[in-house]
């Protein structure tokens, strides 16, 4: 069964406008069309993210190949969690020269808002084989507890 969405035009607007931004490196901030209160930054490139949940907690995977661990920057700021860094350029070496440069380059953002039930107090990062590993742990209370029913 297929569910309905509605077609927001803005939305591809916005597409076209990141597109065409990354290609001309247009790092300047944007309003957010669907929520005009929320303002966001555009960076040089954008790491793909994955959020995925579970009972006890939120893991955040971001691929970042070719960047060292040390210019990976992860914090927590009034319920916001971000992930920036950079990714530095080859530079030119004489006696040889690049056909094709396909690899996105430079200073890098994502923010978070951590849901309600989120211990920010808890926040755990890894970085292996180019994949950061962001954990957030969630609020005990809010984690679904089984209550025995006593037949009496």
């Amino acid at each position: 069964m297929s569910a309905l969405t509605r077609w927001n035009p803005f939305h591809e607007m916005e597409e076209m406008q990141r597109r065409l931004s990354s290609l001309i490196d247009l790092g300047s901030a944007r309003r957010n069309l669907a929520n005009e209160e929320e303002s966001i930054v555009l960076s040089e490139w954008t790491p793909p993210v994955d959020v995925v949940e579970d009972d006890k907690e939120y893991l955040i995977k971001v691929e970042l190949p070719g960047i060292a661990r040390d210019a990976v920057k992860v914090t927590t700021e009034n319920g916001t969690l971000t992930i920036a860094g950079e990714r530095k350029s080859e530079s030119e070496v004489k006696g040889r020269k690049f056909h094709r440069m396909e690899c996105n380059y430079g200073r890098f953002e994502r923010s978070f808002a951590l849901p309600d039930d989120a211990d920010s107090n808890k926040v755990q990062a890894e970085f292996k084989e180019g994949v950061l590993r962001v954990h957030v742990a969630k609020c005990e209370k809010a984690r679904p507890k089984q209550i025995e029913v006593k037949v009496g």
